[in-house]
């Protein structure tokens, strides 16, 4: 929406201390996005003024037609012009840029030799003076409010700041100069001076004269509005030209003048916010009803589209057929044009679904339409015809002859809230001053009583209907700025242990997402669908391939839900790699579905009302479970190769890393053992176990698997199901140790069946109370026999002394003698 400042000054009384920036943060206050601020006529400067032309002199020989044009500016000379358009005559007004005149582009005005005569000057067009884009012709005024020597600056009013504002679906009523002039008045703290108040007062005079009842059209309602309401104008003169105070707001808010009559319906719309028709009366038969179409009919719109209409499509029809496309746009037939004499001005309140409807069907979004989907105040209609009744009679020497109408206004919604469950719902304690102001400033009328208050809402905001809305045009008013910013949380603290709590599972989502991409890894967002094929050729079985089927699936190849992030990541992975990603790591975080357990259906609950317990947990119970599982996919290199060496390619200790760091930020202690789980391969996988329960796998795909996806060779992967993780207990910070460690190396030689985490347990306990740290550094598998060996620092330390070499040795004697006892284990030498 356009709002010219110069037009919103008419309803608020704004000082002239109030700077534009000012306008712009009190229209933001109030919830409106202003997209841009068009600052028109800053560079221009004068002489610019209104002169006639006197004499035309066509000049010929040259490549096109030139006239050299004597104009009158008011002074004790005529000048002379060199001008190429050809849209002008002897005795018009034109609009004349003197010597030392700056139009727009810094473009400045001299008087200067041209096609072998003098220019003392130029004659402007609408492009030339940064009105509008039209270049076709020069400005040619209409005669009556100007004057020769005039200032056109002042007359065009072509300095002026326009405002772009974006204004939400559901605030319709800011599609008007109006609405935004009472919004802007409210947030600056200014006068509004509504609109429609001098219509109302000369209304008055045509109510005591006896206006009449339409006896020749009849006003009809059939189907798709509440209030429709007809006014005939007879005796026009419609060849009289638009005026420029009319045109020049028109432009201003991007639509162009086309005819007075139409220039009139669109100027209401705009000031207003009520879309108007206008048709010819003579070409209207009997009525004016709005129904629904009828099967075949067909209406030629003025943009002269034929369109078939069908019954779902909303019209305003006469006696022999459809005349427009109600809401929406007019028709052909019964355009007023330059000849009319009698028009018929036809304003309704529509259903909003009904013009959304017409506009979708016909693809055709019109300024009338876009005004209707929103909601249109349904009093506008009546005072929005009466005004350009009034128009037409004061601009096009008119008689309002009679009127029709039928239905009535909707009427204003009424109910009571709390000031108190007001001030808890926003967080904010608004004092009854604050709640009053605000209902003042959105015209609303109400009665307070202790802490309730009965609200009567205006027309023109169908959208307030409850505490809710109520509540928030409290808070948009006063300012959103008052309401004290807090972290917001669930019911349950974030420290709840409870594996349920929506607060644990989200701190958790985030930790892991965090971690994951700061080692490097995209998160993947995809559907939980997949198909029972894809699921078996990557090894799914059991229960793990137990599926769901989907009622109405998107697509007939992915039929049911994944039981397994990496059913929906992996064809991710491959997608990527298709599209020449050369390395890849990726992750998803979501919700698996297995088919394990009988569901009961679970009963339709009613929204009037809280649902009883028993009946939430049968709706729970009717669901299936959704935990929640993260997946990672490594294909290719995850350290690059250049001059600083040879990079290094993901294998499966990275994926078992990753799973591991995952668990750990669960907050749990984490074992391994070897694992031959599908899609792994079977002697590159790692079961995680938390307290002996597998929670997570990982490491190198089977290479089945990689060939069927034509991954790059040995690619891995990770995956921990982080709703059977239990919270492990708060960590405590250790004191800062102080004492110097004891450092041991250890070598063990072990059948290679055994697992690296299994003989770090047994060294662990056996170690005693001061091994502070054991790390994994050497893995060698060389040795024969299907032995390997694994080797270990053990870092010890006392936190009050310094450990004895004797004690250190005597700690890691300890560890390797339970190592040997429950794995076999050999201190290897040399």
């Amino acid at each position: 929406m356009k709002a010219p400042l110069s037009w919103i000054k008419d309803f608020v009384e704004i000082p002239d201390e109030i700077s534009t920036d000012e306008i712009v943060k009190g229209l933001v206050k109030v919830g409106f996005e202003v997209e841009d601020v068009i600052s028109t006529g800053l560079d221009l400067s004068g002489p610019i003024i209104v002169a006639k032309v006197l004499s035309i002199e066509e000049l010929s020989g040259h490549k096109k037609p030139i006239r050299f044009v004597q104009i009158d500016c008011g002074g004790s000379q005529s000048r002379y012009v060199i001008c190429g358009a050809r849209n002008f005559s002897e005795g018009d007004l034109v609009v004349a840029a003197l010597p030392g005149s700056i139009l727009p582009g810094d473009f400045a005005i001299t008087s200067r030799e041209t096609y072998g005569k003098i220019s003392d000057g130029m004659i402007c067009s609408a492009k030339e003076l940064a009105m509008s884009d039209n270049h076709e012709g020069i400005i040619v005024l209409p005669p009556g409010p100007a004057s020769i020597g005039d200032n056109a600056i002042e007359l065009l009013q072509l300095k002026d700041e326009i405002f772009d504002i974006a204004v939400n679906p559901d605030r319709g009523y800011a599609l008007s100069i109006r609405g935004l002039a009472r919004e802007l008045a409210g947030a600056l703290n200014l006068t509004f001076v509504d609109p429609i108040n001098e219509t109302l007062k000369r209304q008055k005079e045509y109510q005591g004269g006896g206006l009449k009842d339409d006896q020749k059209f009849e006003a009809r309602i059939t189907t798709g509005a509440d209030l429709l309401h007809i006014r005939r104008i007879e005796n026009l003169n419609l060849q009289a030209m638009t005026p420029l105070w009319l045109s020049r707001r028109l432009e201003k808010s991007g639509m162009r003048s086309i005819s007075l009559a139409v220039d009139i319906t669109n100027y209401i719309m705009l000031e207003l916010g009520q879309p108007l028709h206008a048709f010819d009366s003579e070409k209207v038969k009997k009525f004016i009803e709005v129904r629904a179409a009828r099967k075949g009919e067909v209406l030629q719109t003025l943009d002269k589209v034929e369109r078939n209409l069908d019954t779902s499509n909303l019209v305003i029809a006469d006696a022999s057929g459809p005349l427009a496309l109600a809401g929406t746009m007019g028709g052909f037939s019964s355009e007023v044009s330059g000849s009319t004499g009698s028009i018929l001005i036809e304003a309704a309140h529509f259903h909003p679904i009904a013009i959304a409807r017409n506009s979708r069907s016909h693809k055709l979004s019109t300024e009338a339409s876009r005004r209707f989907e929103r909601g249109v105040d349904s009093s506008l209609p009546e005072i929005a015809s009466l005004r350009a009744a009034f128009l037409l009679i004061d601009l096009a020497d008119g008689d309002l002859k009679s009127s029709s109408f039928i239905g009535e206004a909707e009427p204003n919604f009424q109910f009571t809230v709390s000031h108190l469950a007001i001030n808890q719902l926003i967080g904010y304690s608004y004092s009854v001053d604050q709640c009053k102001d605000a209902l003042d400033k959105i015209g609303a009328k109400y009665q307070i009583t202790g802490d309730e208050i009965s609200i009567t809402t205006p027309s023109w905001r169908p959208d307030l209907k409850n505490i809710n809305d109520i509540a928030e045009e409290i808070a948009r008013i006063n300012g959103y700025e008052l309401i004290p910013m807090k972290v917001a949380y669930g019911k349950e603290p974030m420290s709840s242990p409870d594996l349920k709590s929506g607060a644990l599972r989200l701190r958790r989502k985030k930790q892991i997402s965090e971690f994951l991409a700061a080692k490097g890894f995209s998160e993947s967002a995809n559907y939980p669908f997949t198909s029972d094929d894809f699921i078996r050729s990557l090894g799914f079985t059991g229960d793990r391939a137990k599926t769901f089927k989907l009622a109405n699936p998107i697509s007939e190849e992915f039929p049911v839900l994944r039981t397994h992030i990496l059913q929906s990541l992996l064809p991710t992975v491959i997608r990527n790699l298709n599209r020449g990603a050369k390395n890849v790591a990726l992750f998803e975080m979501g919700s698996v579905f297995r088919n394990t357990i009988n569901l009961t259906g679970g009963p339709i609950l009613s929204t009037g009302a809280r649902p009883k317990k028993e009946d939430i947990e049968r709706v729970l119970n009717s669901v299936p479970h959704q935990p929640l599982m993260v997946a990672g996919v490594i294909a290719g290199s995850v350290e690059a190769a250049g001059w600083w060496g040879k990079g290094r390619s993901g294998d499966w200790l990275d994926a078992i890393f990753f799973a591991e760091e995952i668990v750990k930020l669960c907050g749990s202690e984490v074992g391994k053992v070897a694992s031959d789980f599908a899609p792994w391969h079977p002697g590159r996988c790692a079961e995680l176990q938390v307290a002996g329960r597998a929670v997570a796998h990982a490491g190198e795909l089977h290479p089945k698997v990689i060939e069927l996806l034509e991954l790059p060779a040995r690619s891995v992967a990770f995956a921990v199901l982080i709703d059977a993780i239990n919270p492990g207990e708060i960590i405590q910070p250790s004191p800062l140790a102080t004492m110097p460690p004891g450092i041991q190396d250890i070598a063990l030689i072990v059948d290679n069946s055994v697992a690296a985490a299994e003989l770090e347990s047994a060294l662990i306990e056996g170690a005693g109370p001061y091994l502070e740290k054991i790390e994994l550094f050497d893995r060698y598998d060389k040795i024969g026999e299907g032995k390997i060996s694994l080797a270990y620092t053990l870092t010890f330390r006392a936190p009050d002394r310094t450990l004895k070499a004797e004690e250190i040795a005597d700690f890691r004697s300890a560890a390797v003698s339970l190592a040997s006892k429950r794995y076999g284990a050999v201190l290897r030498e040399g």
